[in-house]
């Protein structure tokens, strides 16, 4: 890789920055051509730059996203980021799998968005219970 191209851990940082900030030019010159978009849970996928591009776009209600987390494999050129995402008065937390193209720009996501739950009885001697923090 040379030193002009950036890492894919710089770009998923551009590419939550830029999501945050509503800028989508920035946030589309993160993306490959044919990145593909996956949410498992759901089980969507969205295929191409210019229609993942208008799902964030046109995505509903006044949303604020701040990482708390980012994981980048050198190996592997992985990059996982632990997200918490605010919609009105609702917190969020998310985990996104990021790949790269070869040239820095981002090929592949794959979202989880995991819903909060209780825990089953029998293990409180075994636990603390924590609040969120945010």
């Amino acid at each position: 890789m040379t030193e002009l191209r950036k890492s894919l851990r710089e770009t998923v940082v551009t590419y939550w920055a830029a999501a945050d900030a509503r800028d989508w030019t920035a946030f589309a010159d993160t993306l490959a051509a044919e990145v593909v978009y996956d949410l498992p849970q759901t089980r969507e996928r969205i295929r191409g730059k210019e229609a993942f591009l208008r799902f964030n776009v046109e995505y509903p209600g006044d949303w604020r996203v701040r990482t708390e987390r980012i994981v980048a494999d050198r190996d592997t050129g992985q990059v996982v980021t632990w997200l918490r995402v605010t919609v009105g008065g609702e917190e969020a937390q998310a985990v996104s799998f990021f790949t790269g193209d070869g040239d820095g720009r981002i090929a592949g996501i794959t979202d989880f968005w995991p819903e909060p739950y209780e825990p089953p009885a029998g293990r409180e001697h075994l636990v603390e219970r924590y609040r969120p923090h945010g």
